[in-house]
């Protein structure tokens, strides 16, 4: 399954099926579709979008933390970082605040 998140204010963003239930778990939403987010909630998604990302940034941050302390060689990332993952979904809920429009997705 695809995930394709749409707003009237810019393009579309498509993700995976496990990238995007990851994000609607973020987001606090079902994982169901099809979905909308209405202009007013949008500002509390892109907020929820920066904690998570924040969040993991850190947590990525402690494991190297840890690891220099222990003399080890510092973890890498493996894959694509939660920030890179969000990125295009929040330019998409910043183009639909600005435009007072609604993002939806669907399958």
């Amino acid at each position: 399954m695809i995930y394709r998140f749409k707003s009237k204010a810019g393009a579309d963003v498509i993700m995976l099926q496990p990238q995007g239930e990851q994000i609607l778990r973020l987001l606090g939403r079902e994982t169901a579709d099809p979905g909308l987010l209405r202009g007013a909630q949008l500002p509390e998604a892109s907020a929820a979008l920066e904690r998570a990302v924040a969040e993991d940034e850190a947590a990525f941050a402690r494991l190297q933390d840890e690891a220099a302390a222990a003399g080890e060689s510092p973890p890498r990332r493996e894959g694509i970082s939660l920030r890179q993952r969000v990125w295009p979904l929040l330019e998409l809920i910043g183009h639909a605040q600005r435009a007072e429009a609604d993002v939806v997705w669907g399958g």
